[in-house]
């Protein structure tokens, strides 16, 4: 068994307060995993009008009581491949069915914040159920969801193994008192690449702009993440930066485009692309890497020698939510460290569970040395946040950004 991995608080706690997208999380390859080696989007920054008022306000639309007991079913939004699966079945949902009796209807339709704010926006607007229970989603579109009031309070009594929370991220700045989300995952956003392809190695994201790579790289279309890295690239500190800095990570950004230095902006397709060989680097999420190197095991994943992004994903129950029972159940029972580490053990994201570490070496030791899984105080010494924005700041910035990538 190895020694458990205590995290210094200090650093976990920048994982709560980053406020950067969710992507795709992907495949394991084997025993160890991989190492470290919108036509919605402006609404969803900055929506016009008056925040509505909390669930269950009079004020909200009409809508069915909730179930208020366990049982019957439970409608799961998440993002593509971002939890345990074995062929045509993930243990996890299987596994909370067989105690709770509750079947997990489970979607994989989130593709960025976005795009899925841009499709439930009007429902949750007037007060309706959305359809879903469960949704995750990151850190800023939390907040931007907490002051709509578009979102029902968690219960923490009937969530008792909230206890097991990692501390550095019990009170982030957009819930500090977690009373509307809790963590699903975290994760790094770098740089993949296929050295073999380039015929060089790359070590920090100045190198993306090299001549050699012209209309092979890729960017992600998500401002904090591409933005954030560019700017860590040319000097500035993406968690306080002026607006100018800003501006000229925009600017550098735009000159890439015009060049044709920069292929495409994308959501997490990029990783197909970079596993087929179509484009020999991308800005890349840590565990999309992990289904690169599923097909192609020649791909690469560094953290940028000037340091990568921390962003971390959280389940929030909508409004008017009609099993909100059976999310607090889900909620607990993936708190329960050996769940949290069967999830991990297949994502090769940052778990957020206090004991996941010492539960993953039960299933496999090499994983809870995994660095994807369990990053080392040094590693995320290296990570930084992005600086959080007002609605108004949220529009300015998206502008400038949407206006390089052409969204």
């Amino acid at each position: 068994m190895h020694k458990p991995f205590q995290p210094d608080p200090e650093v976990l706690a920048a994982i709560a307060r980053a406020g950067l997208t969710r992507r795709s999380f992907l495949r394991r390859v084997g025993a160890g995993g991989a190492l470290l080696a919108s036509s919605g989007l402006l609404a969803a920054c900055g929506i016009g009008g008056e925040a509505r008022p909390q669930a269950g306000s009079s004020e909200q639309g009409s809508s069915p009581e909730p179930q208020q007991t366990v049982g019957g079913e439970l409608n799961f939004s998440n993002w593509t491949l971002y939890i345990d699966q074995r062929k045509d079945k993930r243990p996890t949902l299987v596994d909370f069915r067989q105690e709770t009796g509750v079947k997990v209807n489970y979607y994989e339709d989130i593709n960025s914040n976005d795009e899925y704010f841009a499709k439930v926006r009007n429902q949750l607007a007037s007060g309706e159920d959305i359809g879903r229970d469960l949704m995750v989603l990151t850190d800023w579109m939390a907040g931007r969801l907490i002051e709509l009031g578009w979102l029902e309070q968690i219960d923490a009594s009937q969530v008792p193994n909230m206890d097991n929370l990692s501390e550095g991220l019990r009170s982030p700045a957009f819930d500090p008192e977690r009373q509307w989300s809790l963590p699903w995952q975290s994760g790094i956003t770098g740089i993949g690449y296929n050295p073999k392809l380039i015929g060089r190695k790359i070590t920090s994201v100045n190198d993306l702009f090299a001549d050699d790579l012209a209309g092979q790289v890729t960017f992600l279309s998500e401002m904090r993440d591409t933005a954030g890295l560019v700017m860590a690239a040319m000097g500035a500190n993406p968690l306080n930066h002026e607006f100018s800095e800003y501006e000229a990570a925009i600017e550098k950004l735009g000159d890439a485009v015009s060049s044709g230095q920069v292929r495409a902006f994308t959501g997490n397709d990029y990783a197909a692309d970079l596993a087929a060989g179509n484009i020999g680097a991308a800005i890349a999420w840590s565990g999309d890497v992990i289904q690169s190197q599923f097909e192609n095991p020649d791909i690469k994943w560094v953290l940028p020698a000037e340091g990568g992004l921390l962003f971390s994903d959280n389940m929030l129950i909508p409004a008017n939510a009609q099993h909100v029972a059976n999310a607090h159940a889900f909620m607990d029972f993936v708190y329960r460290p050996e769940i949290a580490a069967q999830i991990a053990a297949w994502v090769n994201y940052i778990t957020p569970v206090e004991g996941a570490q010492e539960a993953i070496a039960d299933i496999d030791e090499s994983l809870a040395d995994n660095e994807l899984i369990f990053p080392s105080p040094k590693t995320l010494s290296n990570t930084f946040d992005f600086k959080q924005l007002s609605a108004e700041e949220e529009r300015e910035y998206q502008d400038l950004f949407q206006g390089v990538i052409g969204a």
